[in-house]
């Protein structure tokens, strides 16, 4: 039996919001946890993205909304901008009949905009984690009056690094206020908080629907970090591929492999949470369009990407969860066509390569990456394919006739024809060929995640001693001994739980710069040292009052 959106009993103005957008059915998810909600009892909804979660929370939210109030009545935690926007609009699009007072608040923007927003008074705060503890700790921001608090893509948060932060938002709402929990997958970190922090949570789970790899070819390559743009590049070289989706891990990752992908030839595109909506469905349009052929996105900015036809997914970082995996990789071999997914694998992630196949049960193929004279080879088979075409089709009668005119000048026709040639591929210079250093099988005496004897080369995201944690350090001094960089130190170490991938990321993300470009890190008890590009230092230094990992706020100086 289909259930319907009038069998809810929401608030008439809510109906009419939810038939002017064409509503009818509510999906799984607003089926289970519409009802549930309504009655105030605390949610756990397990569902992947794109299948209507914001709606199920959102209305329930606006249908219990009391009268004028400046202290907010909901708040709604999202792990990134993007997705804090895009759950404001669809918020407000709902309660445009109400009125409805939606304000959405991230990092990267002015304070004093919000901080106004917030005094005159708004209804629901959307907002992510940083900048709502940045706003409670400058007194401007009361939760006091929350009723409804709702974690969405709580794992993501999770992975993040923001589950400090989310439990001490959590920690300053009302204890009797309503708590839902969306999150894709549910690993044990987010279940110890579901326990802390909800009464007797009723849970709504939505499975994915199966998805059948076996129109799928699950291949994997095993190199150094810092020959993965020499990999994808000779890759795309290589393949016969039609359209391109690559999964990096930062926005600024996604910006700098787009960049670099265009310069050698392959019109790329970055998808990530800088992007408004308007730029974002403009790329999406071109890459349906096939007037971009690789797509490089974020897992967040690709949720909801619906296109049929991706022929490739390439994993140019591999994601931490495997469901994570499946769910990239599912974006190819649909609509009844094959499809290949391409795995990037480090020596430091052949743990991960275990996961993913214990988890989709299926055993990934050791691919051999082609060589530079594989890829000469194929450009010439290329350019003798296209020229048997065009004999085939003999229409160049106007470059016939200028043929004839430089044998009529005293030129021999092959030597006529192999310089027709060579001008035809003058653009191959643009687009130079590398071979990629074959990586050994990492011996059984040495750890999985650290170095022993000899170590192994590796980009600077890689260099340095690394520790059992899997930590980057470094034993040098204050001063970086690497050219071209420069050590900077942090005010925060091993007593704050420091660790090296925290302040990667934090650094990376604020000052918008690549995490590869981050160099030797050292982590000592009360504070860090870590090198940066010496190009980079001001951009880096700028960005001081952003800084942050888990409640330690920090600024890097030169050491």
């Amino acid at each position: 039996m289909t259930t319907e959106f009038t069998s809810l009993n929401l608030r008439p103005e809510l109906m009419q919001a939810i038939a002017e957008l064409g509503y009818t059915e509510p999906t799984p998810i607003q089926e289970g946890m519409i009802p549930l909600m309504l009655t105030g009892v605390d949610v756990i909804g397990q569902a992947q993205t794109g299948t209507g979660k914001t709606a199920a929370f959102a209305l329930p939210i606006l249908h219990q909304l009391e009268s004028f109030s400046r202290q907010p009545h909901a708040l709604v935690l999202a792990p990134t901008r993007e997705l804090a926007l895009q759950v404001a609009s669809a918020m407000n699009e709902y309660g445009k009949h109400l009125r409805v007072r939606v304000l959405a608040v991230y990092g990267g923007q002015p304070y004093a905009p919000q901080i106004n927003n917030l005094r005159r008074g708004v209804d629901v705060i959307v907002g992510t984690p940083g900048r709502l503890i940045d706003l409670m700790e400058r007194d401007v921001l009361d939760l006091s009056g929350i009723k409804t608090i709702v974690l969405d893509e709580a794992d993501e948060m999770l992975n993040m690094g923001f589950i400090e932060d989310v439990e001490k938002i959590l920690a300053a709402t009302p204890a009797e206020r309503q708590t839902a929990l969306f999150s894709a997958t549910l690993p044990t970190r987010i279940r110890k908080l579901a326990e802390r922090f909800m009464r007797e949570p009723q849970s709504v789970t939505v499975k994915r629907p199966t998805l059948t790899l076996a129109a799928t070819e699950q291949r994997y390559y095993y190199l150094h970090e810092s020959d993965k743009l020499t990999a994808v590049t000779n890759l795309l070289e290589i393949e016969d591929a039609t359209s391109v989706l690559i999964f990096a891990r930062t926005r600024a990752e996604t910006g700098l492999l787009a960049s670099e992908l265009t310069q050698r030839g392959f019109p790329a595109e970055a998808l990530n949470g800088d992007l408004e909506q308007n730029a974002r469905e403009r790329i999406l349009g071109r890459f349906r369009d096939n007037q971009i052929k690789v797509l490089v996105a974020t897992d967040v900015a690709a949720r909801g990407l619906d296109i049929d036809d991706i022929s490739h997914v390439i994993n140019y970082q591999i994601p931490d969860d495997p469901e994570v995996y499946v769910h990239r990789i599912g974006r190819t071999g649909r609509a009844g066509k094959t499809g290949i997914a391409i795995s990037l694998f480090t020596p430091r992630e052949k743990r991960r390569l275990r996961d993913i196949e214990a988890f989709t049960k299926q055993p990934l193929t050791l691919g051999k990456l082609p060589t530079a004279d594989d890829i000469r080879a194929r450009r010439e088979q290329k350019v003798i394919d296209q020229m048997k075409v065009w004999l085939g089709r003999g229409r160049y009668q106007r470059e016939r006739e200028m043929i004839e005119q430089l044998v009529a000048d005293g030129h021999e026709l092959i030597e006529v024809a192999a310089a027709a040639l060579k001008l035809a591929r003058a653009g191959e210079k643009q687009r130079p060929v590398a071979n990629v250093a074959e990586v050994a099988e990492r011996p059984a005496y040495q750890s999985e995640r650290g170095f022993t004897r000899g170590g192994e080369r590796g980009s600077r995201f890689e260099r340095g001693f690394t520790s059992e944690r899997g930590e980057r350090s470094s034993r040098g001094g204050r001063q970086s001994h690497e050219e071209g960089m420069t050590r900077l130190k942090m005010s925060k170490g091993k007593l704050h739980g420091v660790r090296p991938n925290d302040i990667v990321g934090t650094i990376a993300h604020h000052a918008e710069i690549p995490g590869s470009a981050i160099g030797k890190i050292r982590i000592e008890e009360t504070f860090s040292l870590v090198d940066v590009p010496e190009v980079l230092v001001d951009k880096v230094i700028l960005h001081n009052g952003n800084y942050r990992i888990g409640k330690h706020k920090f600024a890097l100086e030169r050491a």
